[in-house]
């Protein structure tokens, strides 16, 4: 395995221990040392404290940190413990080119398709299929719920707060906790149960259900119920730990058939691995198997107890790794190293916006144009050319690349969404998985790809969109806004229609063709007979499929979904922002004094145009986004 070209700092901190190690290849840890947290006024100490104890000639350059604590932004709060720091200030501060902090349970989930073959042990039967979702739950002072979902050639981590879901219990001692448990809380999530605090509380609940009650005084910490029960000798205890492997069983099935995780369960965390073999003989495996009508979906779907001691330092090195992977190969990702050299070749008031920047960067991220301009004391076009002088198109380009550059991808996920979801969490789920699938065409948007769509529209003489069944939706919403550009402009749906209306097109002409999949011979005979009238073929359509190498230019939409079972959503959704693209750019491109605003018909021949777009400096009272807003933003 090759070296790096310099050792990387990978940690572990969690609200007792801060756990360090040096990377010398990938997955290779060596100078491992757990220093207790309590022992350092803040993060920094205690990092510094381990780096005092490397060879004066060891120099490190890039380090990332998995913390028990939500990331989002610069500013990190732990809430288990008092730390808390500015991820960029403490980057400077240390001196390092790189540091990247995730949140622990990201990176143990990004540790599973990487574990050593004894990093982990399967309890029970089943067989892991290849490539597909995995579930992850870990109990420690908290319950963790993430997942891993295949993509291309790599895996998403699935943000999740599946913890806290409303535990159900199964039998009558489960119904004596859940009583117990009420007394304290109005609702009793599967986390206030199998925890740490958890073993506690239901050690409680059952020594009160036997008639023998125990104050929170006298209860013993977790850890001690955990050896009592090992050991023998405190029938409490010991059934405190049955209970709370059949509930991990219920846990972990919920999470098997909510996800479809046919890639297998895995459990980590803190209580299970020091459970040895008394886990195996448990009844999680029954519990998990007892699923009524999914029982043998779920007997086939395997589960394993996470083993490897580096498990978290393995997830967390193979973020940093894809994240430099990513600055190397594409320059637009260095835009902090861009900024740094080019510094001497700014003018006085960019170098101003540069040094805002570079100073918090992750702030930026999230700040509008003015509020950048008045942080450097700059104007607000000063922004804009700064943005250009690096290579970006505008602000909002730079911010994706900044966005990149910082946390090496994008944040996409996808939450299932289930019968049990009130009418808040369906909607909530639908549009974060929307917006998800929004981020990802985005990130794939093909800038000379829309150019030329563009060219060719506001050269045709006549468009004609073509589409089939329910996403007619699309053609006719295209249809409407070329029309009021006063663009010859046709919709058809039905097949017959569309090899009609294509018939007649002329050399110059432009068929706009709409499919999720980009494979029905219907449509790809409207392509074939558009080339031979000499018209031009622009497909909204999934990469690589045969519409797609049919067209003259391909707007790549990669969400297809399965007609055939459910009505299309996203996939239509993400279509008709394409459509918003060709119309706002085509609208640019004839009016390039802004002369011409999207939403009001084209003025006719000889009759001036009263209307202006508003610019990006302009407040429309209605509330109506201007065109200088019509782009999403990231993280």
């Amino acid at each position: 395995m090759a070296t790096f070209d310099s050792p990387r700092l990978i940690a572990d901190i969690g609200g007792t221990f801060a756990r360090f190690a040096i990377e010398t290849a990938l997955g290779e840890f060596t100078r491992q040392a757990s220093l207790r947290c309590a022992d350092h006024a803040d993060f920094h100490a205690a990092v510094r404290a381990y780096l005092d104890t490397l060879p004066a000639d060891l120099h490190v350059s890039h380090a990332a940190v998995a913390i028990a604590n939500p990331v989002e932004g610069d500013q990190v709060r732990m809430t288990n413990y008092h730390w808390e720091f500015s991820i960029e200030a403490m980057r400077q501060r240390l001196g390092f080119d790189t540091l990247l902090v995730v949140n622990d349970f990201t990176a143990l989930a990004m540790s599973l398709p990487r574990l050593p073959a004894g990093g982990m042990r399967q309890v029970g039967g089943g067989q892991a299929r290849p490539r597909s979702v995995i579930g992850l739950l870990g109990s420690g002072s908290g319950l963790g719920v993430s997942a891993l979902i295949p993509a291309g050639d790599g895996w998403v981590s699935l943000g999740s707060e599946g913890g806290h879901t409303s535990f159900s219990p199964r039998d009558e001692r489960e119904i004596a906790v859940l009583r117990h448990a009420w007394q304290q809380f109005e609702h009793v999530s599967f986390e206030r149960l199998l925890s740490g605090p958890g073993l506690e509380l239901m050690y409680r609940a059952l020594a009160e259900h036997a008639g023998t009650p125990v104050d929170a005084a006298h209860t013993p910490a977790a850890p001690e119920i955990t050896r009592r029960a090992l050991e023998g000798g405190d029938a409490i205890a010991a059934e405190t730990l049955d209970v709370f492997c059949s509930m991990l069983g219920t846990t972990a099935a919920n999470l098997a058939v909510t996800l479809g995780a046919t890639g297998g369960i895995y459990i980590g965390g803190t209580i299970v691995p020091r459970l040895a073999e008394t886990f195996d003989r448990s009844r999680f495996r029954a519990r998990f198997e007892d699923k009524g009508r999914f029982s043998r979906y779920v007997a086939a779907i395997p589960t394993y107890v996470i083993t490897a001691p580096e498990a978290t330092f393995i997830g967390v090195a193979a973020i940093l790794d894809s994240q430099l992977k990513v600055m190397q190969s594409a320059p637009g990702a260095t835009i902090l190293a861009q900024i740094r050299r080019a510094c001497s070749e700014l003018s006085p008031a960019e170098l101003r916006v540069a040094e805002h920047v570079l100073a918090q960067p992750r702030t930026v991220l999230n700040q509008p144009i003015a509020d950048i301009a008045r942080a450097a004391q700059v104007s607000q076009p000063t922004v804009i050319r700064f943005c250009r002088s690096l290579g970006c198109e505008g602000l909002s380009d730079f911010k994706l690349r900044l966005a990149s550059g910082l946390t090496g991808t994008l944040p996409i996920t996808h939450v299932q969404v289930t019968n049990d979801d009130s009418t808040v969490e369906l909607g909530a789920k639908v549009l974060g998985n929307t917006a998800s699938a929004i981020l990802q065409v985005r990130s794939q948007l093909n800038r000379e790809m829309i150019d030329r769509a563009i060219e060719l529209l506001v050269a045709a003489n006549r468009v004609e969109f073509c589409t089939v069944g329910q996403y007619g939706a699309v053609a006719h919403d295209a249809q409407f806004k070329f029309l009021r550009f006063g663009i010859p402009a046709g919709a058809y749906t039905d097949p017959r229609m569309q090899l009609l209306a294509v018939g007649v097109l002329k050399p110059g002409d432009v068929a706009v063709i709409i499919s999720a999949s980009g494979r029905l011979p219907e449509l790809l005979e409207v392509a074939d007979r558009a080339h031979e009238r000499g018209a031009a073929v622009v497909a909204i359509t999934a990469s690589q499929s045969p519409l797609a190498r049919k067209a003259d230019t391909v707007l790549a939409v990669d969400h297809v979904e399965d007609s055939a079972t459910q009505v299309p959503m996203i996939s239509r959704i993400l279509q008709l922002l394409v459509i918003d693209i060709l119309t706002v750019g085509v609208a640019m491109r004839r009016a390039p004094d802004g002369a011409l605003p999207i939403d009001l018909p084209v003025p006719a021949p000889g009759q001036a145009s009263m209307a202006r777009v508003p610019s990006a400096d302009t407040t429309v009272a209605s509330g109506t986004p201007t065109l200088s807003h019509m782009t999403l933003h990231s993280r």
